[in-house]
């Protein structure tokens, strides 16, 4: 059976090809806008997989640009009605459907408050879009299924073409242009030994570090969202502080290392783990203990880190299957959810 979740997969390269392309303009003057404004501080508005986006994101403009990135949570104004003062700042709103009430009132609320707002979004037309200043079509096409995949790797590019051209990033715009041909190749990565590793189990932490971390943070929902199993992100560092107290015997963890700085301390931890009896796998060549997972380097440390999600897209997917579920409609979840 081909599911929606798997063509939606195999549409990622392709998906980020028509936004570099069919948005190329507005990336482009919106990156310009943003260094006209110069912002002091950067505020992300998201939930979900978006807020996974965002926190990619986050890292990406604090080690490019050298500017402070937070998460403003949509309670604030939907719940709590408090507005925040924002002069001086930037707001990044991400969402696929650009409907969900909350994201939709913060971003307003942001706006009223002085930020320059961005809507990322792949819903040109939405209530989002109308909410800010400037909005990135994200162009990736009807998702069916309910596990965001291409979208989420489409915000994740759009807010990396922003912060290239307003950066004047070469490299960084470079390396985008060559990333639709990596994420092919990342899509066939064989992961099938990490499944085999699952089997019988029902929980697992997944480790990163930096922009690692927040594809960490999207794989455990993934691992929720299409396999039932409870899986908990967790910065490589942050792992040590508590929670590696249960990692015994058997127990699985997935290290997601990029080719960055951190690529050797999360090696380091990941060992440490296995060590204790954990049955251990890592992204990398530079652990010692931990079972190595096939990657695709790509062409800079950002995408590299963002290549490593459309490798577990496909793997999550056969592992659902392989379980019993259908990935494509995971029981009391929703396409859209409208929170208030």
């Amino acid at each position: 059976m081909t599911t929606h979740m798997r063509r939606e997969i195999e549409e990622i390269p392709e998906a980020v090809s028509r936004l570099l392309e069919g948005s190329g303009a507005e990336l482009a003057s919106g990156g310009e806008a943003l260094r006209a404004a110069d912002p002091r501080t950067v505020v992300t508005v998201a939930r979900g997989s978006s807020d996974h986006a965002a926190a990619f994101l986050k890292y990406a403009i604090e080690l490019t640009a050298g500017v402070p990135v937070v998460s403003v949570g949509p309670s604030i104004v939907s719940i709590y009605r408090r507005d925040l003062r924002l002069e001086g700042c930037a707001a990044l709103a991400v969402s696929q459907s650009g409907r969900s009430p909350d994201i939709v009132a913060l971003a307003r609320s942001a706006r009223r408050g002085g930020a320059l707002c961005f809507a990322l979004t792949n819903t040109a037309d939405s209530p989002l879009a109308q909410a800010c200043d400037h909005t990135v079509d994200l162009r990736a096409g009807p998702e069916r299924s309910v596990a965001a995949t291409k979208s989420f790797v489409a915000s994740v590019v759009a807010g990396l073409a922003l912060l290239g051209h307003w950066r004047r990033d070469a490299a960084l715009l470079a390396a985008l242009a060559a990333l639709p041909d990596d994420l092919e190749r990342a899509i066939g990565c064989d992961w099938s030994v990490l499944a085999d590793g699952l089997a019988g189990r029902r929980s697992l932490y997944v480790l990163g570090r930096g922009p690692a971390l927040a594809i960490a943070s999207e794989a455990a929902l993934k691992f929720k969202e299409t396999c039932a199993l409870h899986a908990e992100a967790y910065s490589a560092a942050e792992v040590l502080h508590g929670p590696a107290r249960i990692v015994e015997q058997g127990f699985p963890v997935l290290a997601l290392a990029a080719r960055d700085a951190a690529e050797a301390s999360v090696a380091e931890i990941t060992d440490r783990l296995a060590g204790q009896g954990a049955r251990a796998y890592i992204t990398s060549d530079r652990a010692a203990a931990a079972a190595p997972l096939p990657f695709v380097p790509a062409r800079h440390p950002l995408t590299d880190a963002l290549a490593l999600i459309a490798t577990f897209y496909a793997f999550v997917e056969a592992l659902s299957r392989r379980r019993g579920y259908d990935p494509d409609v995971p029981p009391h979840l929703r396409k859209v959810t409208e929170t208030l």
